[in-house]
């Protein structure tokens, strides 16, 4: 395994749309998911696309509510219901920088895994919101481009010492 490259706001590849994953059960995918597992463990990162380490596919990696890492290829969601709630996102591609995004609380997904087994389920929570950010990556799409508010856009350091000003207050 190998720790991969990230790329960062700016790069191209994170504004295009990926390609589906022809061949999920192809070594080159098995190899890229366990080397994107382990970049994301590295960087402590929640969730990472393919795109995000210079790869146009439809994959992405997450930590599960389970405590373990699961991959997606060629994922579908679905939002269940309407209910959407504003929460704070990082992004391993935008380092230093947090925003609140609007998401959808709950959705069906649905993909295949690195075996082409199908694999389809719901999500709720922390979960849900990080498969739609991943998705996001896969449509060319970064969190900024989402957000509704840009005063709820910051450094890491100075939302901690609003928030830490607040609490004292």
């Amino acid at each position: 395994m190998a720790l991969l490259k990230i790329a960062r706001m700016g790069h191209p590849v994170l504004l295009a749309p990926a390609a589906p994953v022809e061949d999920p059960t192809a070594p080159d995918i098995r190899r890229l998911v366990a080397d994107m597992a382990e970049t994301m463990e590295d960087a402590s990162g929640l969730g990472l696309a393919a795109p995000q380490v210079h790869v146009g596919l439809r994959l992405f990696v997450w930590r599960t509510g389970a405590g373990g890492i699961s991959a997606l290829i060629n994922p579908e969601l679905e939002p269940i219901g309407e209910e959407t709630e504003l929460g704070w996102e990082g992004c391993l591609s935008i380092p230093g920088l947090r925003g609140a995004v609007r998401r959808a609380t709950r959705l069906r997904f649905r993909g295949v895994d690195i075996d082409g087994r199908p694999i389809e389920g719901e999500a709720a929570g922390l979960v849900a919101r990080v498969m739609q950010h991943e998705t996001d990556h896969l449509d060319g799409m970064l969190y900024p481009m989402r957000m509704e508010d840009f005063s709820l856009f910051g450094f890491n350091e100075e939302l901690a010492r609003v928030a830490a000003a607040r609490k004292e207050a």
